[in-house]
C-alpha cells in the first residue's frame, strides 16, 4: 500500500497519517486515513529508583571495573539486563536502568564472589523470548546479567538479586487519538466489535506532504472511544488506549518531524544544531539508500565539526557516504552490516575526515571497561577493515 494512493481526499486539510494492519506476508492492509494524531510524541517516564543487592557475583562481570578500584568514588554501570534462565532459555527479564554501585563486599558464603548494592530503576519485560510472555520460575534458576552497550557489553552471573522479585505497579498507558479519521471497511468492522481487536497491532504511517511514508509507528488496536470528529462529519475521532508507549518519539521530535514533513532533506548538516536527543530523532527519520547498486571508489568528505556525540557521528557519516537524509547505520553493528553492501556504498574508497579531533575528544572513551580502544578508534578500525581509507584532517 503506497501513501500516494490515499493522500488525496475531499477536505480542506491534508492527510497526515495512514492506519493499516500488517498481514502475514508483511503487506499493509489499508484501514483508514487521518488528518492528524494527538498523543504520539511522549517523553518516557523513568521508573522509580530502587535499591537492590546483587548476591554472589562473579568478579569478571560488567562490574569488574568498579570492584577492581575499591578506594574510588561510586561508579555507574549504566544499564544492565538481568535474565533468569532455565536450562534452555530466559524465563524472566528485567532492565536495570541507570544503575549506580553504592557499595560492594565479599560474599559471606564464597569470598571469591562479591555482593553489590546498587541504586537503579527497574523495568520488567512483559514479553520474553520472542513474545512468548514470562514463563515459570525454574527449579534451579540461573541469573545472567548483561551490560547493554553498542557491542553487547560484558556478561556476568550471580546467585540472586534481593528486591528484584517483587510486584510493581504497571505504568498507565498513554492514550493516542486519531483526529479526523476516515475509516475503511476493516476499521469499521473493528469499531463495531472493538473487544475482538484489543490484542491486534496496526502500523500508523506518517506521511510527508508529497504522500510519501516518513515514519512508521506500531499501535495496539484497543479502541476506548469513538465520536464525531472535531473537524466535522463524516470524519471520526478515535481514541486508542495504548499508543505504543515504549517507542513513541519524544516531545523534542515534534519539530523535527515537521521539518521532514515539508520534504526530504536536500542539504547537509540540518541536524547539527540539535542536541543528542534531537539528533537521535533526526537519525530515526533517515532512510536506507535505495538508489541502485552500491557505489565504490572515489573520495568522500566527512564534515567533522559537528560530531560531538554518537548520533552526530552517524548523521554525518550517512550524509558523507550516501547523501542528506540517508543512512548507512545508526550504531556500530548496523554500520558494520551496511559497509558489507546493499546500503549504497562499499569499499574501497577514501574518506577525508575534516576536524577529526572534535570527534576524537567527544568519542575518546572505551564503550565498556573490557575494551582498550576508544569508540573513535573502533570506528576507524571498522571503516578501515571494510576498505575505507580514512584520512584525518
Amino acid at each position: 500500500m503506497q501513501g500516494e494512493d490515499h493522500v488525496t481526499w475531499g477536505h480542506a486539510f491534508p492527510v497526515r497519517y495512514l492506519l493499516g494492519r500488517v498481514d502475514a506476508e508483511l503487506d499493509i492492509e489499508h484501514w483508514g486515513r487521518c488528518a492528524d494524531v494527538e498523543g504520539l510524541f511522549v517523553d518516557p517516564v523513568p521508573p522509580p529508583r530502587e535499591v537492590l543487592t546483587i548476591r554472589g557475583c562473579n568478579p569478571e562481570g560488567p562490574w569488574h571495573d568498579v570492584i577492581a578500584r575499591p578506594g574510588e568514588a561510586t561508579r555507574s554501570l549504566v544499564t544492565l539486563e538481568v535474565a533468569i534462565w532455565d536450562e534452555h532459555q530466559p524465563q524472566f527479564v528485567w532492565d536495570l536502568v541507570d544503575t549506580v554501585v553504592i557499595a560492594h563486599w565479599p560474599n559471606a558464603a564464597d569470598p571469591g564472589l562479591v555482593d553489590i548494592v546498587v541504586g537503579t530503576g527497574v523495568i520488567e519485560h512483559a514479553e520474553v523470548w520472542w513474545g512468548a510472555g514470562p514463563g515459570t520460575m525454574p527449579t534451579q534458576p540461573r541469573f545472567e546479567i548483561h551490560a547493554l552497550t553498542y557491542r553487547g557489553g560484558q556478561t556476568g552471573a550471580c546467585l540472586g538479586v534481593d528486591g528484584l522479585l517483587v510486584p510493581r505497579a504497571t505504568p498507565a498507558d498513554t492514550p493516542l487519538q486519531l483526529i479526523g479519521c476516515e475509516p475503511d471497511e476493516p476499521l469499521l468492522a473493528a469499531l463495531r466489535d472493538p473487544r475482538a481487536w484489543t490484542t491486534e497491532w496496526a502500523a500508523l504511517r506518517a506521511l510527508n506532504r508529497a504522500g510519501e511514508e516518513m515514519a512508521r509507528h506500531m499501535v495496539r488496536l484497543e479502541i476506548t472511544d469513538v465520536r464525531p470528529s472535531v473537524l466535522g462529519a463524516p470524519l471520526l475521532d478515535i481514541t486508542l488506549a495504548d499508543g505504543g508507549d515504549d517507542d513513541r518519539p519524544p516531545l523534542a521530535a515534534r519539530n523535527i518531524w515537521e521539518t521532514w514533513y515539508r520534504g526530504h532533506p536536500s542539504t547537509r548538516d540540518q541536524w547539527a544544531a540539535l542536541d543528542t536527543q534531537g539528533r537521535t530523532a533526526w537519525l530515526n527519520l533517515t532512510r536506507r539508500h535505495s538508489g541502485g547498486p552500491d557505489s565504490t571508489g572515489g573520495t568522500h568528505h566527512l564534515a567533522g565539526r559537528y560530531i560531538t556525540d554518537r548520533p552526530g557521528l552517524y548523521c554525518a557519516l550517512g550524509e558523507a557516504l550516501v547523501g542528506p537524509g540517508l543512512n548507512i547505520g545508526r550504531g556500530w553493528d548496523d554500520l558494520k552490516d551496511c559497509l558489507s553492501g546493499q546500503r549504497g556504498v562499499i569499499g574501497p574508497l577514501t574518506l577525508i575526515w575534516h576536524d577529526a579531533d572534535i570527534a576524537r575528544r567527544a568519542l575518546g572513551f572505551p564503550d565498556s571497561p573490557d575494551r582498550s580502544l576508544t569508540y573513535f578508534e573502533e570506528i576507524l578500525q571498522l571503516l578501515e577493515h571494510h576498505r575505507v581509507n580514512v584520512v584525518l584532517k
